[in-house]
């Protein structure tokens, strides 16, 4: 499988999809969505389609594709070979969610929860079906959420289409488990293959599974977390397990804004034992003490502190 148009930024996200056959153009159409990676702290999370004209139901079947995780890396890759090269009868795309659209779009002011964001990724690429030209009749979606309440608001969002939503779909509509098979091929992948962007130096990669009951995930997060800059953009730092680490292990900076009360920011800081932003630029250097070296965030952008203009 091609990532290289995520890879190529892995700090935003992205959508990649096959070539639609010309028999989903002219042929009635069912469409199975399927998430991976939706609990670990690490990675990305992949939303998945599959879809395939409904008289050719039978021949995805004798793929003998299944719930992604019932089967082994090896048997997810062999089956996703199979389903690419039935190029003829079946389509496939994928939304790679980025750990960093993640974090950043849990922790905005307005808040944007996980379910929120799955739904938008499943509608986002439902509609690039039908934007495609695919003669979609039938939908089935592995629920997230409430099944009755998803239903009803696909059902709304695309009439004229049949949408079933029910849990554990994967294990019960193949088209599912196709679209299952696809995101985890692509997650696996963008995992195994992930870039740094930050130099972590001699850093051990051995991450294990990325779900934060993992000890070697955890062990993994409290080495590479940095007082002041947290984490790579490997990890989810919206994710408790994250967050939990920050507030223990992390400087505590208080981030001003127009909410503070009245004895403004300092004061707010204080009762927080800690510092507050604005405290470090009327700060003046200290001839006395020993000089200390710059972070390589700075160091590796060329960037020095200005004292004068």
């Amino acid at each position: 499988m091609d990532l290289s148009e995520f890879e190529a930024d892995n700090s935003r996200s992205c959508r990649l999809a096959s070539v639609v056959p010309e028999v989903c153009r002219t042929e009635d159409c069912c469409l199975g969505i399927d998430e991976a990676g939706r609990g670990p702290v690490l990675g990305p999370m992949v939303y998945g389609i599959c879809f395939c004209p409904v008289s050719m139901k039978q021949h995805l079947q004798d793929l003998k594709v299944a719930d992604s995780k019932t089967l082994s890396e090896e048997e997810r890759e062999r089956l996703f070979v199979k389903l690419d090269e039935a190029k003829h009868f079946v389509g496939w795309a994928l939304q790679v969610l980025s750990p960093n659209t993640i974090s950043t779009s849990m922790l905005q002011r307005v808040k944007y929860n996980l379910n929120a964001l799955s739904h938008d990724a499943a509608i986002g690429l439902v509609q690039h079906a039908l934007d495609c030209g695919v003669q979609l009749k039938e939908v089935f979606v592995d629920t997230v959420g409430p099944a009755d309440k998803y239903q009803d608001k696909l059902s709304q969002r695309f009439p004229g289409v049949e949408v079933t939503v029910r849990p554990k779909a994967d294990s019960l509509f193949p088209i599912v488990s196709a679209a299952s098979i696809c995101a985890k091929v692509a997650r696996d992948h963008a995992v195994k293959d992930w870039t740094f962007v930050e130099d972590l130096g001699e850093a051990e990669m051995k991450y294990g599974s990325g779900y934060p009951n993992d000890p070697k995930t955890k062990a993994w997060l409290s080495q590479q977390l940095d007082p002041v800059f947290g984490y790579p953009q490997f990890v989810r730092f919206s994710w408790s397990t994250a967050k939990t680490l920050l507030d223990s292990k992390a400087v505590p900076v208080h981030w001003d804004d127009d909410d503070d009360d009245e004895g403004g920011a300092k004061a707010t800081a204080a009762k927080q034992n800690c510092s507050s932003m604005l405290s470090y630029y009327g700060r003046k250097k200290n001839d006395e003490g020993a000089k200390r070296l710059p972070h390589r965030y700075f160091t590796e952008r060329a960037l020095e502190t200005v004292r004068d203009l």
